[in-house]
């Protein structure tokens, strides 16, 4: 999400008025980020819009997960193995490849899974991460081919993988599926959709960046999830809090040639312990809280429903409307800028930030934002929800108003 519109493709110049424009959302959205950290309550406090001294502090824990006088790592040896071991253990997978991002780590899958069944098409879905926010990488960096199952805001059918046209070598899953409401589904669809793909004799690849809070939804353990795929990617800082990087797991076979392909890519850094000691520490610290994340996401999300609709809003639309993970989207029927100011002056004038999240254009007059629960969000009751909707929308239609002429 983006407080700031996308420059169109193929533009070289902007006028003055979008020059304007610009400048007047990135103001927004400077304005929206200092209210949130001077906030005393707010559901989520994501790391990574931390001070750099709050971001270093973390590292104050790392002695709990790792003995500090062993020596550094140097390209992947050291904490950097110690952390790839883990990931494997927890995933139930032979072994596992630290990357340094997720793009990159799962480049060098599909491409090594191409190699191996001969076929470059990656059958995936249209709001998958690949085809919306890596810029036709697939295609342009590893040769690739994608072909979209479906661009319906849904996770893929089994029959829809059963009735594409042409042969596919792998079936990449995002699990959530983000663009779409960090969605999910149920276990038996999965396991439907997977077996849909190995009657088509292709493998099956994991894009689990978010896979951590899957285990509510599924009623199952990381091992049993991951079982499904050959292969799965996870990251170290969308859910873990940690300060970056990725990691790759499957086969041994797999992952040996995978370390081949991050050193040709770039991926075989240095030294990438402080990367490496964070992400041990989100596995120590935060995937343990994620269900209760799940689960009172749930309580926030009844709770919003309730107070717009008390609000005099009941148009307010939650998506999905019981959340899959601690993650979901919220609909309203206003300018997003509107919607935008309504919360920042909210959180300015009561100390509470209910929506901190950015607010983009999701249609004519309608305003979508992303909402995440973690641990600051555990303290609030659905009668704190409740209270504070009713003030960010007391606030909303005043501005509203003014915004119409009214």
């Amino acid at each position: 999400m983006s407080d700031t519109a996308e420059q169109e493709p193929g533009r070289d110049e902007r006028t003055a008025e979008e020059l304007s424009d610009e400048e007047r959302r990135k103001r927004l959205r400077e304005r929206r980020i200092g209210a949130y950290r001077r906030a005393e309550r707010v559901l989520s406090r994501p790391g990574f819009l931390g001070t750099l001294r709050e971001r270093i502090a973390l590292l104050d824990r790392a002695a709990d997960v790792y003995d500090l006088d062993e020596a550094s790592d140097m390209y992947g040896s050291g904490v950097v193995g110690a952390l790839e071991e883990k990931v494997a253990g927890l995933l139930g997978k032979e072994a596992a490849a630290f990357f340094p991002t997720g793009t990159m780590a799962q480049q060098v899958a599909l491409r090594c899974w191409a190699a191996r069944t001969g076929n470059p098409a990656v059958a995936l879905h249209a709001l998958s991460h690949p085809e919306v926010h890596e810029r036709q990488a697939l295609s342009q960096v590893s040769g690739l081919r994608p072909i979209r199952v479906t661009g319906e805001p849904r996770l893929p059918t089994a029959a829809e993988v059963r009735g594409l046209d042409e042969p596919f070598g792998t079936l990449m899953l995002e699990l959530p599926l983000r663009d779409a409401g960090f969605l999910l589904p149920s276990w038996e669809e999965l396991t439907e959709v997977v077996e849909a793909a190995r009657e088509r004799e292709a493998v099956v690849h994991f894009d689990g960046a978010r896979l951590w809070e899957s285990t509510v939804r599924f009623g199952r353990e990381l091992p049993e999830i991951a079982d499904l795929a050959d292969s799965v990617y996870v990251s170290f800082y969308k859910s873990l809090a940690g300060y970056g990087g990725a990691a790759l797991a499957g086969p041994a076979e797999l992952i040996e040639e995978a370390r081949a392909w991050r050193h040709r890519y770039g991926g075989t850094v240095f030294q990438q312990f402080p990367t490496a000691l964070s992400a041990l520490i989100g596995l120590d610290e935060e995937l343990p809280r994620l269900p209760d994340y799940v689960r009172h996401a749930r309580v926030v999300a009844a709770a919003l429903r309730e107070g717009f609709a008390a609000a005099g809003l009941p148009w307010a639309r939650v998506h999905p409307g019981a959340p899959h993970t601690h993650e979901f989207q919220l609909w309203l029927p206003y300018d997003p800028d509107v919607v935008a100011g309504a919360a920042i002056r909210t959180a300015e004038e009561t100390g509470t930030m209910l929506f901190a999240g950015a607010w983009d254009a999701a249609g004519p007059a309608l305003a979508r934002t992303e909402v995440s629960v973690r641990s600051d969000g555990l303290r609030w009751t659905a009668d704190d929800v409740r209270t504070a909707v009713a003030e960010f929308a007391a606030r909303l239609t005043e501005k509203a108003g003014r915004a119409d002429g009214a």
